[in-house]
């Protein structure tokens, strides 16, 4: 309390994240209020959670579950989540991309080689499970060391034996530096699949910077539907959709939304920019429909690729463009009569030339 008042005392532009998982009372209430004092609390859970699913098969996965763990946090208690940190990464663990890809990592992240089953797997839900951390995870996000590109392995410092007190010898790593370092030329590289998976998280950023999901005040879950491995839920004007089915992808899927309009595609996972397939058209357009379903008073039908995470958001007004021309919308009130038949002017008579 007495370090969070003095740092906003001093800076009141500063920003104080408190690492907390015991959910412990007025963590993020102004000391002034009787709080603790943080800014933001770091949402600790997810990222073990991650962790716990990983190690189930596919078939096993609950979307109810992760989707409590995601949101299982107090009303108006601003967080940063994440994927993973160094307990997955550094503490005798390995990073997500290593639990999903293990070995293949070694032989087939080029492009110039066929990809497996496994890699192709790794890539997809990599993104997936990035972007429904940020979709739903709270109100800020957290890169860790190379987790944006799906960096391989794990992080080891140089260490020697340790011996504890009961005589119980842990092992070191004979001093090796060979864990100890971040490969982060392995994102950058344009022959590499890694570039895929950092062009994918280039891409969520600036979706959320375009469209400020993360602070919205409207977040809404209309699916969780365990059969169809699905989930929806709305940000701000903004309706993710995540399938982490296996096999089945489903055609004119219905899904709920709270405004009324036309919605487009602003993220594929399945772009293939991102390492993706590619079956979806970006260039179409999606139109609600009225009629109460999912408990939301619209609705639109999607296709839902599996493996796939797509973000639809709702057109508003957006300026046309016509031969490199921006056109602004005319109100009605202004908007001219529609224009009598014209007839040819005799040569006597003055006339204006007309607009097209």
């Amino acid at each position: 309390m007495l370090v969070n008042d003095m740092i906003h005392g001093l800076y009141p532009e500063a920003v104080t994240i408190g690492e907390d998982v015991s959910g412990m009372p007025t963590f993020c209430i102004p000391v002034q209020d009787g709080g603790v004092g943080f800014d933001y609390r770091l949402h600790m859970a997810i990222a073990d959670k991650w962790i716990e699913i990983l190690k189930k098969r596919d078939e096993d996965w609950k979307m109810g579950e992760i989707v409590h763990t995601l949101t299982n946090r107090r009303w108006m208690e601003k967080c940063v989540a994440y994927a993973e940190s160094h307990d997955q990464a550094l503490v005798g663990d390995k990073t997500i991309a290593f639990w999903l890809m293990d070995k293949d990592m070694y032989e087939f992240m080029a492009l110039d080689r066929p990809s497996t089953a496994l890699i192709d797997r790794g890539i997809a839900l990599h993104k997936m499970i990035r972007l429904v951390t940020m979709g739903l995870g709270g109100e800020g996000y957290l890169n860790f060391m190379g987790n944006e590109f799906g960096h391989p392995e794990w992080i080891d410092f140089p260490r020697g034996d340790q011996r504890l007190p009961n005589g119980v010898v842990i092992p070191g790593n004979g001093y090796s530096y060979d864990k100890c370092r971040r490969r982060f030329d392995l994102g950058d590289a344009d022959y590499l699949r890694y570039r895929g998976m950092q062009e994918f998280d280039q891409a969520m950023q600036h979706v959320e910077e375009k469209y400020g999901f993360m602070t919205s005040e409207h977040t809404y879950i209309s699916r969780k539907d365990e059969k169809d491995r699905v989930i929806v839920f709305e940000r701000g004007n903004l309706v993710f959709v995540f399938n982490f089915h296996w096999n089945n992808s489903y055609f004119d899927y219905r899904v709920g939304c709270a405004k009324p309009g036309k919605y487009k595609i602003v993220l594929d996972s399945d772009d293939p920019l991102f390492g993706g397939f590619g079956r979806l058209d970006h260039n179409a357009e999606y139109f609600s429909f009225e009629g109460w379903y999912d408990d939301r008073p619209r609705s639109f039908m999607v296709y839902a690729p599996n493996r796939t995470a797509v973000v639809y958001a709702l057109v508003e007004d957006e300026p046309k463009v016509v031969n490199d021309l921006e056109l602004v919308e005319i109100p009605e009130t202004v908007k001219p009569a529609a224009a009598e038949p014209v007839k040819e002017s005799e040569p006597d008579e003055e006339s204006e030339p007309l607009d097209s």
